[in-house]
């Protein structure tokens, strides 16, 4: 569990390190904001990506007609995400997270593919490993080896210190199983991402 009091005593140690005074009035409550913002943003380092599959674990199975070697997808885009990089815990913002996955025998509800990138985000990141664990959750949840994951971001480590080149985005893919496999399933999920 995050440890808000250590958190407020090393921000305060920071601030000092700065050169400022935390006693002043503008600082005197920022380690205890801080400290209460960190455990909102970094929920996520709380649960491992098995117990997010167990969270958020709500399939549907009735109904439908799924076959496992079928040419279905579903396809959600444009999912807003943000994450805080573990190189040097600068924010990675304008992150846009497309998820598809080939339905093997049940389908996971929509919203839930959207908390578990919200859910994944909030760690200490890599936007690699974001991608590689959201397709790890929901091919836990779904059972199929087909999902695909792609994310485009902007990382303030890039834009705003450093190199110091705004509007430079990355974009990361992590293709699993037929995927990586089958061209025109690639082609065609690239198409619907380029839409």
């Amino acid at each position: 569990m995050i440890d808000k009091k250590a958190i407020e005593a090393h921000v305060r140690g920071i601030l000092i390190a700065l050169g400022d005074d935390p006693d002043r009035e503008g600082l005197i409550d920022t380690p205890k904001r801080v400290a209460s913002m960190f455990e909102e943003v970094f929920e996520g380092m709380n649960y491992s990506n098995q117990e997010i599959a167990d969270m958020l674990n709500k399939t549907f199975e009735e109904d439908l007609d799924i076959r496992s070697n079928s040419k279905d997808m579903i396809v959600m885009k444009d999912i807003e995400i943000f994450s805080y990089c573990e190189h040097h815990l600068a924010l990675m913002y304008n992150m846009y997270v497309t998820v598809a996955y080939m339905p093997k025998n049940k389908i996971i509800g929509l919203s839930k593919i959207a908390r578990i990138a919200d859910m994944v985000s909030k760690r200490l990141q890599l936007q690699e490993r974001i991608g590689t664990d959201i397709a790890d959750i929901l091919m836990k949840i779904t059972e199929s080896e087909d999902v695909a994951v792609i994310i485009k971001g902007e990382h303030s480590c890039m834009t705003t210190r450093g190199i110091k080149k705004p509007g430079t985005s990355t974009v990361s893919t992590t293709f699993k199983g037929r995927f990586m496999t089958d061209e025109s399933l690639y082609l065609k999920l690239m198409a619907i991402y380029q839409s």
